[in-house]
C-alpha cells in the first residue's frame, strides 16, 4: 500500500505524464527520487509502475549538462535499429526485391507476391528476424515504392520504322499543305454497356461514391460498345460510330463512309484524295484484305482517291488518334458508369478541349459478321496502287 507521499508521486505523474515526452517523463521521476532520498528510486518506481532503471537513467541525466534543443536522448541514444543490429539485412532485402535476382528461377520470390509479408517470410527463412512493418520502412528508406507495370517496350523494332515515319509525315505534310483531308483511325478501347466500374475518380459527397457492379460479366441484353473514331488532323475534327456486333473492317470503312458523308464531303468539296493513317493491325491493318477491299467500294462511291499509309509495326501508341482523340474522350468519361449506349455516346458528344477539339458520336446498329473471305480474284480486280516505298504500308485505292 502506498504511504502518503508516494501517493502524491503516483498523482502527479499521472496528470502530467500525457504532456511530457520520454526525456521530461525520466527527468520529473528522478527529481521526486532525489527528493525522497535513500529508497526513493524504489518507492517512485513502485508508485508510478515505471522501472529502476529508467529513473537511475534519469538522475545520471541531472547530473548531466543539459541537452542540445529538442533533443530527447544524448547522441548515439534509443534502441539500434535492426539494420545496425543485423548488418547484413539490408543487402539480403535488396537481393530479394532487385530486378535481377527477381528473374532468377532460382529466387525464393521469383513465383511469389512481392508483399511485405512475403518478404519478412523469405528473410526470416535465412536467418534474419524481421516483421513485415520494419521491411516496409527499409524498403521506404531504400528508395522502393509500389509501382505498377509500365506499357513503354515495343517489341522487335523494325529497321525500317524511322524511315516509314519520315515519308507518313511528308504525305502528311503535303496533303495538309494542299487543303486536302488527312484523318487518323482507329478502333478505342470496347466498352460493357451496364452499371460496371469504369476507372477513374470523379467528385462526390463524402461517403456517397457511384454504385456499380461487384463484377465484369457482360449483360447478354445491353451487350458492349465498340468505338471506332475517325480524327480529322487539319480541323481538330473527331468522329466516331459506337456499334455493337463486330469489329471488322467492314464497320471501320462503313464508320469511314458515314464520316464522309455527313462532314468531310462538305468539309472538303473541292478535294478528290484523302489521306487515312492507321494502325499496322486491327481491322484496318495492312494485312486485312477485306479492308482493302471494302475501302475500293468507299473509293468507288465517292469518286475519290483513298492513300493509305500504315504506321510501323510496334508503334500503335503513336497514332495522333490515341492522344488527340481518345484520350480526351476517356479523361471525359472517367468514373462514370455506362449504362446504356446513349450515355456513352453523350460523353463522347461532350468531350471538348483547350485547344478547340470537338467530337461528334452517334450509334451503329448495324451488323458486321465475322470471318469473311475475300478471295484471290477480287483481290486482283481491285484498284490499288502500290506506293514505291513499302508498298505494303502505303498504297493508293483509285476510284
Amino acid at each position: 500500500m502506498l504511504m502518503g507521499a508516494d501517493c502524491v508521486v503516483a498523482s502527479k505523474f499521472q496528470a502530467l505524464a500525457p504532456h511530457l515526452n520520454e526525456r521530461q517523463r525520466r527527468l520529473y521521476l528522478a527529481a521526486e527520487a532525489q527528493a525522497l532520498g535513500r529508497g526513493g528510486i524504489a518507492r517512485v518506481a513502485e508508485a508510478t509502475g515505471v522501472s529502476r532503471i529508467t529513473i537511475r537513467n534519469g538522475l545520471r541525466e541531472l547530473a548531466a549538462a543539459p541537452l542540445p534543443e529538442g533533443r530527447v536522448r544524448a547522441e548515439g541514444g534509443g534502441r539500434k535499429s535492426l539494420a545496425e543490429h543485423d548488418p547484413e539485412l539490408l543487402a539480403a532485402l535488396d537481393a530479394l526485391v532487385s530486378p535481377s535476382t527477381r528473374g532468377d528461377p532460382m529466387s525464393p520470390l521469383r513465383w511469389t507476391c512481392k508483399s511485405t509479408r512475403q518478404l519478412a517470410q523469405a528473410l526470416n527463412a535465412v536467418g534474419h528476424p524481421v516483421g513485415r512493418q520494419v521491411v516496409w520502412e527499409l524498403l521506404q528508406a531504400q528508395g522502393y515504392s509500389l509501382q505498377a507495370n509500365v506499357k513503354t517496350l515495343e517489341g522487335t523494332q523494325h529497321p525500317d520504322r524511322d524511315a516509314q515515319f519520315q515519308y507518313l509525315n511528308e504525305q502528311t505534310t503535303q496533303f495538309l499543305s494542299r487543303g486536302l483531308p488527312v484523318i487518323s483511325v482507329d478502333t478505342k478501347k470496347k466498352e460493357l454497356i451496364g452499371q460496371f466500374k469504369n476507372g477513374g475518380r470523379e467528385w462526390e459527397p463524402q461517403g456517397q461514391p457511384e454504385r456499380v457492379n461487384d463484377h465484369d460479366f457482360m449483360d447478354s441484353e445491353l451487350g458492349k460498345a465498340i468505338p471506332y473514331g475517325i480524327f480529322d488532323r487539319g480541323r481538330n475534327r473527331g468522329w466516331v460510330s459506337v456499334g455493337q456486333d463486330h469489329d471488322t473492317a467492314s464497320f471501320a470503312v462503313e464508320s469511314l463512309r458515314r464520316w464522309w458523308r455527313a462532314e468531310g464531303s462538305l468539309a472538303y468539296a473541292q478535294g478528290k484524295q484523302l489521306l487515312i493513317t492507321a494502325d499496322c493491325g486491327g481491322s484496318n491493318g495492312y494485312r486485312v484484305r477485306l479492308w482493302k477491299y471494302e475501302l475500293a467500294r468507299f473509293a468507288k462511291e465517292n469518286a475519290l482517291t483513298v492513300t493509305v499509309c500504315h504506321l510501323p509495326p510496334g508503334t500503335s501508341k503513336w497514332n495522333s488518334i490515341e492522344r488527340r482523340l481518345f484520350a480526351h474522350i476517356s479523361m471525359n468519361a472517367r468514373a462514370r458508369p455506362l449504362t446504356s449506349h446513349e450515355v456513352l455516346i453523350s460523353l463522347i458528344n461532350a468531350t471538348t478541349t483547350r485547344q478547340g477539339l470537338t467530337v461528334h458520336a452517334e450509334r451503329d446498329i448495324g451488323t458486321y459478321p465475322a470471318g469473311i473471305k475475300v478471295s484471290d480474284e477480287d483481290m486482283a480486280a481491285l484498284h490499288l496502287q502500290r506506293h514505291d516505298f513499302h508498298g505494303d504500308w502505303n498504297y493508293n485505292l483509285l476510284p
